[in-house]
């Protein structure tokens, strides 16, 4: 695999890892604590898209994963409101440990459902496209490669816009920065809250669509996007949505070309000692965000 093959790839699943870490952060932001559930929500977004896939009914047609996605979003947010619910608001007055472990076991029980109902056979979903892959000069770009990237694409945009240009995001973003501020102004800190656990575990369902169809999904394949996702936000900085998608797209690019110098077992190894390092030389991340509300 060329270099130049390796950074088209590499952009393609940085974009499916910056949906993971955008939800990450949004729920950061939101909450004050970080969601371990976020990995394992991935995971059964990938199942979700095979679930309605194999229930909608058009009869011997494939269904495209561009149908699937407003669905497996959807289906996300759901569970992302119901974690906020269970697992986050009757504990949020708590030391964070405490949200910690209760979304560790959220994940734990996805993981275990997961297996109990689908198997631990790896499984795919639908791709977003089909069709013949593209040869540009000697490289070969796979339509679900372009259909990732502008997907990943056009939610980021999307989102960043609900953020910075309606009143609905800038309640959020008010909700975050000074909750009690925000409840003296009327602002529902609780229903925000709780929104925010949605997009997030609706970006997060979106992403477990996109990489399934190339990587599988299995019940336990949470645990490595959770992990990709938290190394994504401490490098790009916390609290920073620029800097999830900045991390994201790193971590991927070295991931791949890693793989390719030495193997990927290698290349995960390396992966948490460049994490390591960036705690040491710049803790604060690329963005410069505060360093203590890491957790």
């Amino acid at each position: 695999m060329s270099w130049a093959q390796i950074a088209i790839d590499g952009v393609a699943l940085g974009a499916a890892y910056a949906l993971v870490a955008l939800g990450f952060v949004l729920i950061l932001n939101a909450g004050g604590a970080v969601n371990f559930a976020q990995g394992d929500l991935v995971m059964a977004g990938g199942f979700a898209a095979i679930v309605v896939a194999g229930t909608l009914p058009l009869e011997g047609v494939a269904v495209p994963g561009l149908v699937l996605a407003p669905l497996v979003m959807i289906a996300g947010g759901a569970g992302g409101w119901i974690v906020a619910e269970v697992a986050y608001r009757p504990l949020r007055h708590r030391p964070p440990v405490a949200v910690f472990i209760s979304t560790i076991a959220v994940g734990i029980m996805l993981q275990h459902g997961a297996n109990g109902l689908f198997g631990a056979a790896e499984r795919r979903t639908p791709p977003l496209v089909t069709g013949e892959p593209l040869a540009v000069g000697g490289l070969t770009i796979s339509l679900q490669s372009l259909a990732i990237m502008g997907t990943a694409a056009l939610v980021i945009l999307l989102l960043h816009q609900l953020l910075e240009r309606t009143q609905l995001g800038r309640r959020l973003r008010a909700a975050a920065e000074d909750p009690e501020m925000a409840r003296a102004l009327g602002i529902r800190v609780r229903r925000l809250t709780a929104l925010a656990f949605a997009l997030g575990a609706g970006l997060a369902a979106l992403a477990g669509l996109l990489l399934a169809n190339v990587y599988f999904v299995t019940p336990t394949a949470g645990l490595a996007f959770m992990l990709k996702a938290y190394i994504a936000v401490t490098i790009g900085g916390w609290g920073s949505l620029r800097g999830a998608v900045a991390g994201a797209f790193l971590v991927a690019l070295f991931e791949l070309a890693a793989g390719r110098l030495l193997s990927a077992s290698m290349a995960d190894a390396l992966l948490y000692v460049a994490l390591l390092l960036a705690l040491l030389l710049r803790p604060q991340g690329l963005f410069g965000e505060a360093a203590g509300r890491r957790a």
